[in-house]
Parts: structure tokens; sequence; C-alpha cells
């Protein structure tokens, strides 16, 4: 597969990374040398100095052997009008960033008029995260899978003291329930039973969503079931503004705090029932005076992920019950498990994740990073071309750094073993690391030859 990405940002970069590991052939494009020329330094992809609106650059990097172009500029009419050159040069798929409210409430005549085929909004589609779990009973953060019949949870393992120092085959309490992943030290483990939990590691379990409430009830951990009411925001940018105007429509009470003094009179005139505080919400006296305290949430979405954190600190020490920070530095995400932080989101990440699942197309249904990358969560709709269906578990040979965490079989939850069986239409979520994707690619790859894929035998 040929993928062109114009734009070497953080989300140009981070795109032609994951892509790089699953042996797409990558070209990225950029008029920034500079930045090019620290990607060749670190990446094995065609990298191109050059304007990507120009046709002339299109034409001679022959943009109609493309299966897909990117378009992942800073500009919204850049990467909209990138994407209709190269429709009309005979590229065949093209995706456009595209970030503004106002264009967004008009997208699909946007993708109709500039033969687009897929819009994506970071901004979006990160407020859309933070309300599904700030409108969550909850406030352990989870992931939804086959319809919501399957979560997946973090658990801190020092939050339950049984947990530290045994095997996995040794815990009580997990009828129902797979730990498919452990971070431990900023590194991502696919466990074993025989695999022992240190303080400090952080479990990925999965499950019937019923399951996982009731592992939460009894290990009483962060189950105050208190509906959230009332949300504090720091940052009015446009994930602040997307998430107020989503928050509103759920009869939400919202508190922004901004420090653009022009920003806070747009806000006002386009949001109904927030409350636009002028401000800067690093400021202790401040946020005290705005009652932080009796706060159900607080969200730092600002443009700096220091100040996201810290003041997600600040609330959480304040009692404020669910805290949210938004990051954009993977470095970061290797601190994160250690502090008192509810959630932390990257904008890139999830973004990179739905893109993964419009490449791969077809029967993948869902795409989740984990850890900055380090593995992912992929949901898997099996037909019965692929070579994992029709055999027992225990026979299809998995690689080592991959593993089935739950299928769901006419509507029923279940958690395999190495009898179990897939059948075509089953629901799959599988687990894996980095070094798995090439086996996951394969694994849901038609299996034109009728008998067990390469796959089993390569690894």
């Amino acid at each position: 597969m040929k993928v062109m990405v114009v734009g070497a940002g953080k989300l140009g970069y981070r795109l032609a990374e994951l892509m790089d590991n699953e042996d797409i052939d990558v070209t990225l494009l950029d008029v920034n040398f500079k930045a090019l020329e620290k990607i060749n330094n670190q990446l094995d992809v065609l990298t191109v100095a050059a304007n990507g609106i120009q046709i002339g650059t299109l034409k001679e990097l022959d943009i109609e052997t493309y299966d897909l172009l990117i378009a992942s500029t800073n500009s919204d009419e850049t990467n909209t009008l990138i994407c209709s050159l190269a429709k009309k040069l005979k590229c065949k798929k093209t995706i456009a960033r595209i970030r503004n409210p106002e264009f967004i409430e008009q997208l699909d005549f946007v993708k109709s008029e500039m033969g687009i085929d897929y819009i994506i909004n970071p901004d979006l589609t990160t407020a859309i995260e933070i309300e599904r779990y700030l409108m969550r009973s909850y406030n352990f953060y989870s992931d939804d899978f086959a319809k919501g019949k399957v979560s997946m949870v973090d658990f801190h393992v020092e939050d339950i003291k049984d947990f530290t120092g045994k095997k996995i085959m040794d815990l009580d309490g997990l009828e129902g329930l797979l730990i498919t992943a452990v971070s431990r030290n900023g590194d991502l483990i696919i466990p074993n039973g025989s695999t022992k939990l240190i303080e400090g590691d952080v479990i990925h379990v999965i499950g019937k969503v019923n399951n996982i409430s009731k592992l939460g009830e009894k290990l009483k951990i962060n189950m105050d079931k208190k509906r959230t009411k009332k949300v504090m925001i720091l940052g009015g940018g446009k994930i602040g503004y997307y998430l107020a105007q989503r928050l509103e429509s759920s009869n939400v009470f919202v508190t922004m705090v901004e420090k653009d003094k022009e920003r806070c009179h747009y806000l006002s005139e386009r949001l109904n029932n927030t409350m636009i505080i002028h401000g800067d919400g690093t400021d202790i006296n401040l946020l005290e005076e705005e009652d932080l305290a009796s706060q159900d949430a607080f969200v730092g979405v600002t443009d700096y992920d220091e100040q996201n954190l810290l003041m997600a600190l600040v609330a959480k020490q304040s009692g404020v019950n669910k805290t949210i920070a938004k990051i954009s530095r993977p470095n970061y995400v290797h601190i994160i498990d250690k502090l008192a932080l509810d959630v932390a989101l990257n904008p890139i990440d999830i973004t990179a994740s739905d893109i993964l699942r419009f490449i791969r197309g077809g029967k993948v249904v869902s795409v989740s990073l984990l850890l900055g990358g380090q593995g992912e969560v992929t949901e898997i709709i099996a037909s019965k071309d692929m070579p994992i269906v029709g055999k027992p578990l225990s026979k299809l040979g998995l690689p080592k750094g991959l593993i089935i965490g739950a299928i769901v079989h006419n509507g029923e939850v279940i958690i395999p073993n190495g009898d179990t069986i897939i059948y075509p239409k089953d629901r799959i979520i599988v687990f894996t690391l980095t070094s798995g994707l090439p086996a996951l690619k394969k694994m849901i790859k038609p299996n034109k030859g009728g008998i067990l894929s390469e796959l089993w035998n390569n690894n």
C-alpha cells in the first residue's frame, strides 16, 4: 500500500511512524527541510521537501499510483484543496484534517464537492472522548468495544493491595475477565499466568461491562457513582469549545477559564449556557473564587501540557472527583501513570487510531493505541476467509506480543481459552505490541490459499 502524508507536524510524523511499523510505503511532504531531515534520521520513509498544493509536485511523485493521501497541514483550506487536487489526479482515496467549527457544520457538502473520502478533526474527536468519560457514572477510564458489550479498563496495582506481588494465575476476582496487558515503568507487557504484578504496574483488564463494574465495586476502586453536573474547563480553544458545546446539550453546567479576552468574546457569542471567565487558569486564587472544589470534574485543554497536568493535579487535591488533562508530547506518556490523574488524552493518538481504522478498512471496526503507540487494541469482525476462523486458538500458534482478549459470538461475550473457536461474524478484540503488528496484518488478511496463513509459520 502506498500512502502520501502532506504535513510533517505532530500528526504527520505520528502517522508516518505508525505506518512505517506496518510496512506501508510512506511518502512524507513538507516545506520545512529541517523537520524532514530529523524524520529521515528516525524513520524509514521517503521525505520530499515540497509544497503539496502544487500540481506539478503531485504529478512528479506519480500521485495516481498512491492508494491514499492524508493532508495534515495546519491549514483547513490547504488540506481541502490538496485532497481535491489529488483526487482529480486519480489518487484513490483522500483524508483531510479540518478543525474549524464553521467548516464542521457543512462537512457533507465539503466532502462531496471536494472529493474527500474522510475528514478528521482531532479537537472534536478528543472532545467526544472526554465527554464520553465525563458522562460515565464511575471515574476509572474505559474503552468500549463490540457496541458497548465489552469494556477495557486500567487499574493501578497499588490501589489493589490483594494484587501486588502475586502472579496473575493466583489472583482472585477475575472470573469472566482477562488481564491483557501490563504497563510497567513506561513499557507495555503482554502477560501470561506466571507474570508477577509489582507496585507501580497498571493492568489493562477486559471483559463484560457488568463484570468490570463488579470488579471495581469489589475492589472499592473509584466507584463514586455521582452524576457529573458541574465541569470546569481550563482553555477555550477548539477542544474546549467543542466540549462545552456537547456538555451544554447534556444539561451540564460548564465554567470555562480562558486567558485571551478576544477569544472569550468569541466563546460567549457561541455558547449559550457556559460561564466564560476571562483570567489566568493557573491562578489558584481565581480557581478558588470560582469554587473549584465544588466541581464534579476538571478538564485541562490548553496548548500547554504542563499547565494541563499541573492544574489537573491541583483540582484533584482540591477534591474534584474527575480530572482530565490533554497532552501532546509523547515523552509525557511514561510519567502519567505515576500521577494522581484520572485520564490523560493525546489528540494525536486518538486521531491516528481513527486513521488506522480507515486504512485497514473492511472488517476492522476500531483501533485504540496503548501507551503512546507501544501497543494497540483492534476490534475485528471475523470473516470466513480469515486464517484464524474455524480452528481452536491453541492450534493457531499465536505469536508472542499478540493476544485475543475477548470474542463476541451471537451477542455473548466470551473470554477465550485454548479450546475457543472463532466463527465467521464473531467480533474479536485483539491486543498486540508494536512488534506484533505484521502478525495482526496477516491475521485479518483473507486466506486466498484456503489453508492457514504463513503468519503462524513465520512466527
